[in-house]
């Protein structure tokens, strides 16, 4: 079982950490414990932590200065004043009972994250079910033209930020990712609260859609009367949630007349949309975005919305929007196999499969056929989503449905990859990454788009691939 949040709070971690010249990791290897260890060496701390594995998140902390352990042992922590752990360690992780044991501090990642940020005036906090990450890349992209030189921490790399954080020198702008996954968010504390839209996810954890509403009401709440939520006035869910709350609201929206910032005049070429950003009834500017798919309109929307915030102007929001090529794992472009070419996606919910897919469509060649090679992520979400999975990937031509990735559950529900490859026309299960590397080496023809899809470790295909 894993370790729950804490929610000391930045005054009372403040405190904690008082005097206190070195901090350890649980889980530095993660996307955004990487990035608090860094930022934590950056502000003058001796930084060391522990993982299972080598990577290149972890080759680059050492890189840095970072002490890392490739194991997990109580010795780690000598020398060590204070803890910061992921929620993803179990209980009887050694070097986390020890600082138990011994009254060392001990921080949750979301905790020390929200205590790290109120060094910021600026803090940008981008929430939703879907699109977290490439809205955030997406505003780092922005405020880096614009020179306000961020600290940013994303759950994805960006090529602009050579990972997936930096730390600026500046302390104005504080840009981050917000997690919804057991309330994490909740320790984060944004002045500028982005609710991109709500859905049921997380299923091990949120047992209700009103179980979900009241955590996004509470993260945006967390903006208060000084701050503001930016909000997607087409999202039902993201209206139901933020109905009547205290922080003022700048809405966005295609749909909503009456949203805030909105697109107009939208126009699509080969997938890539282009449109009029209009706040409060003006022409801010003509956006060409240079990702695809219809729901980065509304990525972009958020994002004019946060840098019109920061009192950036129409120039730069153009120019910050034309500059993002895209995240790492969000429709990334890998290479050719046989002449067609290959994507890489993180989508592991319907609605972003959805997204994804049909942006894809408009990619694919009159006669080819869009293919998808897909990993599904934890039994509890397949089993409680098994018919959305099924219906949006039957938006693809060819499905290859790989083996479930567990994470940290156990198959209590009788799901399979056969199960839901029956469910979708052509559908083919395939087991390990050997086999469904080999058909599309086969099978795939001139005119083609393929995409390797999901949150595990599906990109094993791309080493079997040999692409170009």
């Amino acid at each position: 079982m894993s370790v729950a949040n804490t929610h000391f709070g930045a005054s009372r971690i403040g405190e904690m950490l008082k005097d206190k010249k070195s901090i350890f990791f649980v889980g530095v290897g993660g996307i955004n414990m990487s990035s608090l260890a860094h930022v934590s060496l950056v502000g003058g701390m001796k930084v060391g932590g522990s993982d299972r594995v080598r990577s290149h998140l972890t080759e680059r902390l050492e890189r840095e200065g970072v002490e890392i352990v490739y194991s997990h042992d109580e010795k780690n922590l000598d020398g060590y004043e204070a803890l910061v752990y992921t929620v993803a360690i179990a209980k009887d992780n050694p070097e986390y009972v020890r600082a138990m044991r011994e009254g060392i501090p001990c921080i949750s990642r979301a905790d020390y994250m929200g205590y790290l940020m109120m060094a910021y005036s600026r803090r940008i906090g981008v929430s939703g079910m879907h699109g977290k990450s490439t809205c955030t890349s997406m505003c780092a992209s922005v405020l880096i033209g614009a020179d306000t030189d961020p600290t940013v921490l994303s759950g994805a790399e960006l090529s602009m930020m050579g990972g997936a954080y930096r730390v600026g020198k500046s302390k104005e702008h504080f840009l981050f990712e917000a997690c919804e996954y057991m309330d994490s968010f909740l320790d984060f504390n944004p002045n500028i609260a982005v609710v991109l839209n709500i859905e049921m996810d997380h299923v091990d954890y949120f047992k209700s859609m009103e179980h979900i509403r009241r955590s996004y009401r509470s993260f945006a709440s967390i903006a208060g009367q000084g701050g503001c939520v930016v909000a997607n006035a087409d999202d039902e869910e993201v209206r139901a949630a933020l109905s009547g709350i205290e922080p003022r609201v700048v809405s966005f929206g295609i749909e909503s007349r009456d949203a805030d910032v909105r697109a107009e005049n939208v126009e699509c070429k080969k997938g890539r949309y282009s449109f009029d950003i209009i706040a409060n009834g003006e022409v801010v500017c003509r956006a060409e975005l240079s990702v695809s798919g219809y729901h980065n309109i509304y990525n972009a929307l958020a994002t004019a919305a946060v840098a019109l915030e920061c009192g950036l102007g129409g120039e730069q929001i153009k120019n910050g929007l034309k500059a993002f090529t895209g995240a790492a794992r969000r429709m990334e472009y890998k290479g050719e196999c046989g002449g067609v070419p290959i994507y890489d996606d993180y989508a592991h919910h319907p609605t972003e499969i959805r997204a994804t897919l049909e942006g894809a469509r408009r990619m694919v060649e009159e006669g080819g056929r869009l293919w998808c090679v897909f990993q599904s992520h934890t039994y509890s979400r397949t089993a409680a989503l098994l018919d959305g999975f099924a219906e949006s990937l039957s938006i693809a031509d060819c499905v290859l449905v790989c083996d479930i990735y567990a994470a940290r559950e156990e198959n209590i529900y009788g799901v399979t990859p056969e199960k839901l490859a029956d469910m979708i026309d052509g559908a083919r299960a395939v087991h390990g990454f050997d086999d469904p590397a080999e058909i599309l080496k086969r099978e795939l023809k001139d005119g083609d788009v393929a995409i390797i899809m999901g949150a595990g470790d599906v990109w094993k295909v791309f080493e079997r691939l040999n692409l170009k």
